[in-house]
C-alpha cells in the first residue's frame, strides 16, 4: 500500500484523501448513539496514523504546497457533496454552517495570533459585534440584508481599530490582558443596554436577496430542501473568500513581514518592517473577517443574547487555532469541525464541553504543539522536479 501510494501524484493523492473525508464525514454526521461517535473518533484516530505511516498525508500536503488552488477547489467541492448529502435535514446543517462559520473567525484570529504574534482573547466579543450588527441593521433599516454581512466585519475592524492601539503598545501577557478585559467589557455593555435588548437579547431578521428569502427552503428538482441550505451555502462562500484572502496574505510580501514581526521584533525593526503598521494590519483584518462571520452567524441563528459572546467562547475560537496549528489555514478547518460536531455528538459530555477543551489544549501543547495539520515551511521557489516526484 505504501508503495502504491508514493507513486501517486501529489493531486490524486488529495483527491484520495478528500473522497476518504467525505466518506467518514457522511458517516459520522448520521450517527446518533455515543457508542457509535467515539468508535468513529477512535477508528479516525487510528487512519489518520496509518495514512501518515503510508505516506497519504504527506503526499496531500505536498499537492497542497505545489497546487494550492486545486486542492482549495477539491475542499469546496467536498463540502458541497456534503451540503448536498444533508440538504433536507435541519440539524446537519446547521451544525455544518456553524463550523464553516466559526472556521472562518479562527482564520481571522490566525491572521493576528499565527502569522503576526498579535495575542487576541476577544474574538469572541469582535464575532458577536457583527452578530449585533445584524440584528440592529436587518429588517430595521434601509439596507439590503446582504450588505449587512460585510457592514457588520467593518465594524468590528473599526472597534479593533480603537482596540489595537493599547494591544501595540503592550506584549505578551499584557495584551492578552487587554483584549481579555474588552471581552469582560463587552458582554457587561451587552447586558446594561436596553437598546439592545439588554441580557434578553434581541431577534435578527433573516437575509434576504431580490425574490429569495434565507427563512425559506429552496426546492431544488421538486424536492423541499430545509432552509438551512441557504446559509450553509452563504457559510461556505464566506469561508471560501477568507480562505483565499488569508492564503493570498500568507504567500505575500506583507505575510513575510508579518512572519518576521512574530518571530523577532527587534531584528525586523533593524531590517525596516515598520512593527506597528504590521500588528494594526493584522488586528483590522483578523476582526474584519471575524465580524463577517458573526453578521451571518447571528442571522442564522435569529436571535443574538450577551451569553453567547462571553470570554469562554473567546477561548474556543482559541483552542480551533491552537488545535488546528498555529498558521495553518487547512488545520483551523479541520480543528473547527472536531470543536463544533464532537460536543453536540456526545451529549454525555455537553456540560463538560470546556473542561474537554480545555484538556485538548493541554494535550496539544504538550505532544504535538505545532497542531494537528502544522503550517508547512514558506516556500517562495518552485519545489524541485525530484522533490515532487518523492
Amino acid at each position: 500500500m505504501r508503495a502504491f501510494i508514493l507513486r501517486l501524484p501529489p493531486l490524486a493523492a488529495a483527491a484520495l484523501a478528500f473522497g476518504l473525508g467525505l466518506v467518514y464525514a457522511v458517516v459520522f454526521m448520521e450517527q446518533e448513539s455515543d457508542v457509535a461517535v467515539i468508535s468513529l473518533v477512535a477508528f479516525a484516530a487510528v487512519a489518520a496514523f496509518a495514512a501518515g505511516r503510508i505516506g497519504l498525508i504527506r503526499r496531500a500536503s505536498l499537492a497542497a504546497g505545489t497546487h494550492p488552488g486545486a486542492v482549495a477547489a477539491m475542499g469546496g467541492c467536498m463540502a458541497l457533496a456534503l451540503i448536498a448529502v444533508f440538504a433536507e435535514d435541519h440539524f446537519p446543517l446547521l451544525m455544518l454552517a456553524t463550523v464553516m462559520l466559526y472556521a472562518t473567525a479562527a482564520l481571522g484570529l490566525n491572521v493576528q495570533f499565527g502569522y503576526t504574534g498579535v495575542v487576541n482573547f476577544a474574538g469572541a466579543a469582535f464575532f458577536g459585534i457583527g452578530a449585533y450588527t445584524s440584528a440592529e441593521l436587518i429588517g430595521k433599516s434601509v439596507l439590503p440584508p446582504v450588505l449587512v454581512l460585510p457592514l457588520g466585519g467593518l465594524i468590528a475592524a473599526v472597534i479593533g481599530l480603537v482596540l489595537v492601539f493599547p494591544v501595540v503598545r503592550t506584549r505578551g501577557h499584557y495584551a492578552a490582558v487587554v483584549t481579555i478585559a474588552f471581552s469582560v467589557l463587552f458582554k457587561t455593555f451587552l447586558e446594561v443596554n436596553d437598546t439592545l435588548g439588554g441580557p434578553q437579547g434581541q431577534s435578527v431578521g433573516p437575509v434576504t436577496l431580490p425574490g429569495w428569502s434565507f427563512a425559506d427552503g429552496p426546492v431544488v428538482f421538486g424536492v423541499e430542501t430545509s432552509f438551512y441550505l441557504n446559509y450553509a451555502l452563504a457559510a461556505l462562500l464566506v469561508l471560501g473568500l477568507a480562505f483565499v484572502m488569508v492564503r493570498r496574505l500568507e504567500r505575500s510580501w506583507i505575510g513575510l513581514a508579518l512572519d518576521a514581526v512574530r518571530l523577532d521584533e527587534t531584528a525586523s525593526a533593524c531590517y525596516g518592517i515598520p512593527i506597528r503598521r504590521a500588528k494594526i494590519l493584522a488586528f483590522v483584518a483578523g476582526n474584519l473577517i471575524i465580524g463577517v462571520a458573526g453578521a451571518l452567524y447571528g442571522s442564522m441563528l435569529g436571535y443574538v443574547a450577551p451569553t453567547s459572546f462571553t470570554f469562554s467562547d473567546s477561548l474556543i475560537l482559541v483552542a480551533i487555532v491552537l488545535l488546528g496549528g498555529m498558521g495553518s489555514p487547512w488545520g483551523t478547518i479541520l480543528a473547527a469541525a472536531i470543536v463544533v460536531i464532537l460536543p453536540e455528538k456526545l451529549q454525555a459530555i455537553q456540560e463538560y464541553r470546556f473542561l474537554l477543551f480545555s484538556v485538548v489544549v493541554m494535550a496539544i501543547l504538550l505532544f504535538r504543539p505545532e497542531g494537528l495539520l502544522p503550517r508547512a515551511v514558506r516556500r517562495y521557489l518552485p519545489v524541485p522536479q525530484n522533490e515532487e516526484a518523492a
